[in-house]
Formats: C-alpha cells, structure tokens, sequence
C-alpha cells in the first residue's frame, strides 16, 4: 500500500495525529493502543480498527443545542456542522478508567476546553450525563473515515465560549424547529453534517431533548446500538 502523505494537511491537525486512542473490539473491552493516524486510515477500518470515542451535547438554560462547524483544517469531515464536541479519549491512564465512564467523561471536558475554550471549571465530569453507546462507520474520504464506540454525553448548562479557529469554524445555538430545518437542508446538500450526528439526530435526539430534565429513563450503559 503506498504510503499515506500529510504533506497537504494542516501542521497542527497533523501533530494530533500522534495521540494515543483506545483500540477496542466489538462489546468496547480494551484490546490496546494505536495513534489517531491509523485509527482513522480507511485501510485499517476495512480491517476492523475500532476506537473508543464520544459526542458531547451541550444545551442552554433555553434548551438550545449547541452546534459548532469543525473548521477547513480537520481532516476527517472539515466544514461540516456537527453537536458541540466530538473527540476520543486517549490511552492514559486518567482517561482509560472505566467505571461510571469517568475516563470518556475527563476526555470530553480536555476537549470542551481544547476546541471550544470552555472553562474546564464549567464542564466537570459529574456534571455531564452519560447516556448509551453507539457504534458506527463512516468515510470523510478515500484515505480517512471513522469507525467508533461513541458515548453520548449530555449537560445543560450556559457556558463561556471562546473557540479555537484552528478547530472550529463557527459554532450557533440551535431549537429544536431549526435543527430539523437544518437535517432537511442536509438532505438536499445545501449544509454537511456529520455522520454521526446525522445518525444520532434522526434516532435518539429529538426524544432525548425532550426530556432533558428526565435523563435517567434512557441511560442504558449495557447496550451499544449498533448503527
């Protein structure tokens, strides 16, 4: 296989290639450690690479969600609108700690701030509910792609913004009403969403926003949806 080039990415996404993620098997039981790079190489998916992963959902005391634009530089689905925070945790050993999801949850608060500037002090671990698991598979392109274990984080909370242009692109609060506007305009490709997020937004969201206050019905830590 010839090899992969970085040469035409972005330095600093390229550097973040390096990092440790979390290989695990199909129930997500750890089996080792490989770099963001090769996890996310198509030619490895094709293989059976899977990594652990999550999504977060931030909303506001007016119940918006969040949305940020992942900027031009990311390499894997860059420009396209996505929820507030999507990343890995890495083979650490404050982040590989499993029980109650702490080490996904520490990951996600690293990456609040990392991307979006958040204070860590805003997004702290218990303040975050972990809901299920899915499994998914998506290309961004013919070289790289996805294939994760991703916990669904939610919290609501006004938090302070201060995005990093590297990561992100823009970033709005959306209703309800206006996020369904949006999957329609992705539909017709007037707007890109992610994968997962698509996939998430027309299962789960909607059922889930509307019981923000009323989580604990649909934490279920036992099954990985399969999508």
């Amino acid at each position: 296989m010839p090899e992969i080039t970085t040469d035409h990415l972005d330095k600093k996404q390229v550097q973040l290639l390096s990092e440790m993620c979390i290989l695990i098997d199909e129930n997500d039981s750890k089996i080792g450690a490989d770099s963001k790079k090769n996890c996310h190489l198509n030619s490895n998916i094709d293989k059976g690479l899977l990594h652990r992963a999550f999504s977060v959902f931030i909303f506001n005391s007016e119940e918006k969600l969040l949305l940020q634009q992942r900027s031009d530089a990311k390499i894997t689905f860059p420009g396209c609108f996505t929820n507030t925070c999507c990343s890995h945790p890495l083979h650490t050993d404050s982040e590989l700690e499993e029980k109650e999801a702490i080490g996904v949850r520490r990951a996600a608060q690293r990456r609040l701030e990392a991307e979006l500037g958040i204070p860590m002090a805003q997004v702290t671990p218990d303040e975050m509910t972990y809901l299920t698991r899915i499994h998914y598979k998506a290309q961004s392109d013919g070289v790289w792609g996805e294939h994760e274990i991703d916990y669904i984080l939610f919290m609501q909370k006004d938090v302070e913004l201060n995005p990093d242009p590297n990561e992100i692109k823009s970033h709005c609060y959306v209703s309800k009403e206006e996020l369904k506007e949006m999957l329609k305009k992705a539909k017709k490709e007037e707007v890109q969403i992610t994968p997962w997020f698509s996939l998430i937004a027309e299962t789960f969201l909607f059922t889930w926003w509307d019981n923000l206050h009323d989580l604990k019905q649909f934490m279920d830590h036992n099954k990985i949806h399969r999508m």
